[in-house]
């Protein structure tokens, strides 16, 4: 289901049960879509890559091991 910011200004009760119903809603703004709507009790489950700020990572190298990239950005630059 797709709704304008007015829309869902105007008539939340009703977008919130079709959520509540397990429906997602995309919120638009001038045309443009703004914000998924997904109900706390979906049990779809989405991949870490299908994430946008995860995505842009993929490629790297050094961020292949996390747990190491992290370490090593946490490492004190200068010591006394």
């Amino acid at each position: 289901m797709v709704v304008t910011a007015k829309q869902l200004r105007l008539k939340t009760s009703q977008v919130l049960k079709k959520v509540q119903q397990g429906g997602t809603v995309t919120v638009t703004l001038r045309g443009k879509p703004v914000a998924k709507l997904l109900g706390l009790n979906s049990s779809k489950k989405r991949k870490l890559s299908e994430y946008r700020a995860i995505g842009m990572w993929a490629d790297r190298e050094d961020m292949k091991d996390v747990d190491a990239w992290l370490r090593n950005i946490r490492k004190p630059r200068y010591t006394l």
